[in-house]
C-alpha cells in the first residue's frame, strides 16, 4: 500500500513540512461500537496509543474487546504535523501506524490491554511485521502517563523472558510518552467494516503474556 519500505526514521530537518490543519473530515461516530471518535474522554477513563503493524486489522483486535469505549486509527511518532496516508508511506514523515484506544480500567485495564498489545503482533522485528516493511510498521507504545510507562516498560521486561525462553531475539518495540496523535483519513476508520474482505494479516508469535 504506497510503501516505499524505508526502515530508518528521518530527522526533523528531513520530514516532510506538512500543513497547520487536518487536510480531510472524520465521521462523527465508531461505526460498531456507536461512540465518539473524536471529543471528550468520558470521567475516569483511560486513553492508549499502539503501534502493532497495519493499523486495519489492530483496530478490530481492540474494538472486540469488552471495555473498549472506542477505537480509532492514525498516525504518531513523527515530525510531520498533519500528515496524510501517502505521506506516511513514503517514510519521510517519521510516523507509526497506531490505534487510540479509550478503555474502561473498571472493566479492561491498562495491564489488560498491554497483554493484548503483546500477543497479537511479533515486537522482535524492528521496522517491519511480517511482509510490511517500512517505520510506520514498527512496534511502539505511546504513553499518556507516567502510569503507563513504568508498566510498559515492565511489561516489555517480562514478555522478553517469555519470547525469549522460546527462541526469539530482542525485543525493538520502543516505549515513548506520546506527543501528538493525528487521526488517519476517515476511509481508514474501521476500515474491514467498510470492506469486510479486505487483508491486513496479524504477525503474532503466539506467545501468552503472563504479566
Amino acid at each position: 500500500m504506497f510503501g516505499r519500505h524505508k526502515t530508518e526514521l528521518p530527522t526533523p530537518a528531513d520530514a516532510l513540512t506538512g500543513r497547520a490543519d487536518r487536510p480531510f473530515a472524520l465521521a462523527g461516530k465508531h461505526l460498531v461500537l456507536g461512540t465518539p471518535l473524536e471529543g471528550e474522554v468520558p470521567e475516569g477513563y483511560g486513553v492508549a496509543v499502539v503501534g502493532l503493524g497495519c493499523f486495519w486489522g489492530e483496530e478490530k483486535t481492540f474494538w472486540e474487546v469488552p471495555g473498549v469505549w472506542s477505537t480509532s486509527v492514525g498516525y504518531a511518532g513523527g515530525s510531520t504535523p498533519n500528515p496524510t496516508y501517502e505521506e506516511v508511506c513514503t517514510g519521510r514523515t517519521g510516523h507509526a501506524e497506531v490505534v487510540r484506544v479509550v478503555f474502561d480500567p473498571a472493566t479492561f485495564s491498562y495491564d489488560d490491554l498491554l497483554r493484548v498489545f503483546w500477543e497479537n503482533h511479533d515486537p522482535t522485528q524492528g521496522m517491519r511485521q511480517g511482509n510490511d516493511h517500512g517505520t510506520q510498521y514498527r512496534s511502539v507504545i505511546f504513553t499518556t502517563t507516567d502510569e503507563q510507562q513504568a508498566a510498559a516498560e515492565a511489561s516489555r521486561d517480562v514478555y522478553q523472558k517469555a519470547i525469549a525462553a522460546r527462541g526469539y531475539g530482542e525485543i525493538t518495540t520502543a516505549i515513548l510518552p506520546l506527543d501528538t496523535y493525528y487521526y488517519a483519513e476517515d476511509y481508514h476508520q474501521q476500515y474491514l467494516v467498510k470492506n469486510p474482505n479486505g487483508y491486513c494479516p496479524i504477525h503474532a508469535t503466539g506467545i501468552k503474556y503472563d504479566g
